[in-house]
């Protein structure tokens, strides 16, 4: 064997590093603090694998457009006022990062980490299909809607800017973009399409992923909180849960919001807030979209998967707590029927909603690649929304690293240490 490898996290990040770990030949033991019929973020999003995304979280004009989505109950970005040195310096960080020359640099990265998921996923189609089963993964393409000329204006610029990265997109008007779903009434001024961008089932592809895995050979070790570390001078020999001490040679931190808790049993400090998203699914809609859109001015997903359509989004930041905010869902639901006529609020009626926890670094790039400070940690972690779409090829790369082979991509502004 390769050696022995302990996986901190059983979201897409965990379980798509433990799927390419043990496709190399390492022993993999993954220990996640959750249930084993889990609900968090990688189980309740929009499914979306979308190159169209190459735009980091912190981009300029994002703080502007926050600070006037604060004040709405309903709106789609949301602050807890607290009083919290972690919140204020990752503000800050957030800040500084949303230029655009930090942008124009994050961009080509991002497109070629979203284009290399989307091909793994495609060989993901065949594989776990013919093992577990399969998890609906639907290439037609995304549609950005937009309800106002201003935002369709917008929306027309970024499409160019998306051509010239080699990113393909097509500006529809109100008229084409409604033979593209026929028999839907959509209330917009017109639309982006993005071709490559793609949509799958994600409670479908975890089950599917874990049972692969597990059918070679991974050990799961749900409800498992990790209390400490075993240490060798720098390095760690394993670690220590409340289900007793689990030793291995390398280490991969992937666990989501929780990174920051773990790593500073480490000493290691990965400044992350936990983003807080919602969503809500209808199984039986009266009418179903044929392609995943985006509501740009309302910033809502909408994605049918297999006869359901669920409808989600916001960004609110109030740390580690899972309740519930019943005025952001109410706001994405009305946002959906106000582009989507066919729909009222009462087809939600009686539809619990989910929540999950998407882990938001300050300049919107994950943490990925090897510690410094700790050789034998692998760092993997702070995707935010696009944990499902860079799962993948996130997890290629945590095994080439685990192999100390040259990665496939350049890591270089994903450093997870960068902040120190």
């Amino acid at each position: 064997m390769a050696g022995r490898v302990l996986i901190l996290g059983a979201g897409i990040i965990g379980l798509s590093s433990a799927w390419h770990a043990l496709r190399r030949g390492y022993q993999v033991t993954v220990v996640d603090r959750g249930e084993s019929s889990r609900d968090g973020c990688s189980f309740g999003n929009a499914g979306m694998v979308v190159p169209s995304h190459f735009i980091p979280l912190a981009a300029p004009g994002v703080v502007w457009q926050g600070l006037k989505w604060m004040w709405n109950p309903e709106s789609p970005f949301y602050i807890r006022p607290r009083l919290s040195w972690d919140l204020m310096s990752w503000g800050l960080r957030f800040w500084w990062a949303s230029s655009p020359r930090r942008v124009e640099a994050a961009a080509p990265v991002l497109r070629d980490l979203n284009f290399a998921s989307r091909s793994i996923y495609e060989e993901w189609a065949a594989d776990i299909a013919s093992g577990p089963g399969d998890f609906g993964l639907e290439t037609k393409g995304l549609l950005m809607l937009c309800q106002t000329a201003a935002g369709f204006h917008e929306e027309a610029l970024f499409a160019d800017r998306a051509n010239a990265l080699g990113v393909p997109a097509r500006v529809l008007d109100a008229a084409a973009t409604r033979e593209m779903e026929p028999g839907i009434s959509l209330k917009i001024e017109g639309s982006v399409f993005f071709p490559r961008d793609c949509h799958l089932d994600p409670n479908r592809l975890m089950a599917g992923l874990e049972a692969k895995c597990r059918a070679m050979g991974a050990d799961f070790r749900f409800r498992t909180e990790v209390t400490g570390f075993l240490r060798d001078g720098r390095r760690l020999r394993g670690a220590t849960t409340g289900g007793g001490e689990v030793e291995a040679d390398q280490v991969v931190l992937a666990a989501g919001s929780w990174s920051p808790v773990v790593a500073r049993q480490l000493g290691l400090g990965l400044p992350m807030q936990a983003g807080k998203g919602y969503s809500v699914t209808v199984p039986s809609p009266r009418k179903l979209p044929r392609i995943c859109s985006i509501l740009t001015e309302a910033r809502v997903a909408v994605t049918p998967m297999a006869g359901r359509l669920r409808v989600g989004g916001t960004m609110e930041l109030s740390g580690l707590n899972e309740k519930i905010a019943e005025a952001r869902v109410r706001g994405i639901k009305r946002s959906f029927c106000r582009y989507y006529t066919d729909f009222t609020e009462a087809d939600f009626e009686g539809l619990a909603p989910w929540r999950g926890l998407r882990p938001c670094t300050p300049d919107g790039l994950p943490y990925l690649g090897r510690s410094r400070k700790i050789p034998n940690l692998v760092i993997a972690t702070g995707h935010a929304m696009m944990g499902l779409s860079l799962g993948p090829v996130t997890g290629k790369l945590v095994g080439e690293l685990l192999d100390n082979a040259p990665t496939s991509i350049n890591l270089s502004l994903l450093a997870p240490e960068r902040y120190g």
